[in-house]
């Protein structure tokens, strides 16, 4: 027998019921908690999902879920309500799969549950891809999964800062790396919306680094924090783009807000060289603003392509080296200003996500999740 599990192949140490928070797709403020059974197949694995980050990424993931096929990773029973994706830790705790032993920790993608049903493939000492039918049509950058015991980026008293930050400062060095890899388009100047949001301020830094003057844009409220920050060398606030300076720039579109986008584009005009859309923070404002869009059309930008031409020019192993030194550099920054704080149950998850929503967020704490069992009922029509 497996040690570990008992003789029917469940772990001893698991229940049986996986947990799930579970977002309305037409309406992100309605959540409901469901349940299913915590059954595998040959082939399959049971992880318990031991903690998750939950960031402002994670509110754009459901606001262009239907776009880049978010909602697809995970996909529930009634095509009304969606599994926000989210980076995090699990154990696996049985296997039904040759090569996954249970007790294996990953790192990876995984929906805001207590367990998660992987199907691994293509394993190696370090990862494996999760090679089930309905996830391969989407990027394989997330469906891989790190084996935590030979993974070179992980630390296990850094593990929040991992889950926290690690996704989201890899699309700042790719946003960085494609703007580096087209000389900033002719640009003098990088301006970036919600410039106190985690994406934002890896860009802001490794732009900095390299000598592109960089001028954030935030609310009132996130002011002093962002500009205390020491990479940017301004920051103004929303109500302030008349002030931006003039001559070729590039703007980097984090909000997503439609009429921030506009206010953009009619300060800069025809100096504006090229115009990024990354993110979708402002949620609530995608209007395309008043009138014509002056200036070069937004295109959006996906990380994963960016990062593919990179493996292909560089290679995995200088790909590797290159990220992990930024990484390492970046994470030990944010020491300095970020506290972690950790939340238990899916009440609590769903207290979360409401709250952050509107894009109201501290950008000093960075907030981590365990779902664990099913803390309360819930009705089969999820209201």
């Amino acid at each position: 027998m497996t040690p570990g599990l008992s003789p029917a192949g469940t772990a001893d140490y698991g229940p049986q019921m996986i947990t799930t928070l579970e977002v309305n797709r037409a309406d992100h403020a309605r959540t409901r908690v469901v349940q299913a059974p915590a059954a595998i197949g040959e082939g399959q694995v049971l992880a318990r999902v031991d903690r998750f980050a939950v960031t402002s990424n994670n509110v754009t993931y459901a606001v262009i879920g239907h776009t880049l096929g978010y909602w697809d990773f995970f996909p529930p029973a009634d095509d009304g309500w969606g599994r926000v994706p989210a980076f995090g830790y699990a154990e696996i705790v049985d296997s039904r799969c040759a090569g996954i032993e249970p007790g294996s920790r990953v790192y990876g993608y995984l929906p805001m549950s207590s367990h998660v049903v992987l199907e691994p493939g293509r394993i190696s000492p370090h990862a494996f891809q999760d090679m089930a039918a309905h996830r391969q049509p989407m990027s394989e950058v997330y469906n891989r999964y790190a084996n935590a015991a030979t993974d070179p980026l992980h630390d296990g008293e850094r593990e929040a800062q991992r889950m926290l930050l690690y996704p989201l400062f890899m699309t700042s060095f790719v946003i960085d790396d494609f703007f580096a890899d087209n000389d900033d388009f002719g640009a003098s100047t990088a301006v970036i919306s919600s410039a106190s949001s985690k994406t934002a301020l890896g860009v802001a830094r490794l732009m900095t680094q390299r000598g592109l003057p960089v001028i954030g844009i935030t609310s009132d409220a996130n002011l002093s924090f962002t500009a205390a920050l020491g990479c940017y060398d301004q920051v103004i606030t929303y109500d302030r783009v008349s002030t931006l300076p003039g001559g070729p720039a590039i703007y980097i579109d984090i909000s997503g807000s439609g009429s921030l986008r506009h206010e953009v584009h009619s300060r800069l005009g025809d100096a504006l060289a090229f115009s990024s859309a990354v993110g979708a923070t402002a949620w609530d404002d995608l209007s395309s603003g008043s009138g014509p869009l002056p200036g070069p059309a937004p295109e959006f930008f996906f990380a994963p392509t960016q990062l593919q031409k990179r493996h292909d020019d560089w290679g995995r192993e200088e790909m590797d080296r290159r990220v992990r030194e930024a990484w390492t550099a970046y994470s030990s920054w944010t020491d300095e200003w970020m506290t972690i704080v950790a939340h238990e149950g899916a009440d609590a998850l769903a207290a979360l996500w409401t709250e952050m929503l509107p894009g109201r967020v501290d950008p000093t704490l960075g907030h981590v999740v365990r779902i664990g069992a099913a803390d309360r009922s819930v009705p089969s029509d999820g209201d």
